[in-house]
């Protein structure tokens, strides 16, 4: 495997476990429809949490979430709208981005942006 799905797959691993201790319960990782993908499926209070993970060794060309474009926000917004129709989801929907910054070796950062984005189709 690449060393960048090396530390993507670390990153979603940070970004799950931050998101069970904090009392989430997660649903799926890495749910696939077509070439479209959920980094992280969770319920919150009854809210179903579409969570798009950012992993970076650092930020020193961009801000991690400054990644999620708009095209990104389209193809995330199709994804979780086959993901409710496919389990008969019928409440509310939020969209957030963590950001995992760092390396094993160095130290990381995780930073959770909820509500991040309105989707649109």
């Amino acid at each position: 495997m690449a060393q960048h799905n090396d530390l993507g797959r670390w990153g979603e691993d940070l970004a799950e476990k931050y998101l069970r201790e904090g009392g989430y319960r997660v649903l799926a990782r890495d749910w696939k429809h077509g070439h479209r993908d959920l980094d992280i499926v969770a319920i919150e209070n009854d809210v179903l949490v579409i969570v798009e993970v950012k992993t970076r060794c650092n930020e020193r060309h961009a801000d991690a979430d400054m990644a999620v474009t708009p095209q990104k926000v389209r193809s995330l917004a199709m994804a979780a709208n086959a993901y409710v129709k496919n389990y008969c989801f019928d409440g509310d929907i939020r969209f957030d981005i963590i950001t995992v910054v760092g390396t094993p070796e160095t130290g990381v950062e995780v930073r959770h942006v909820k509500d991040a984005f309105l989707p649109f189709v």
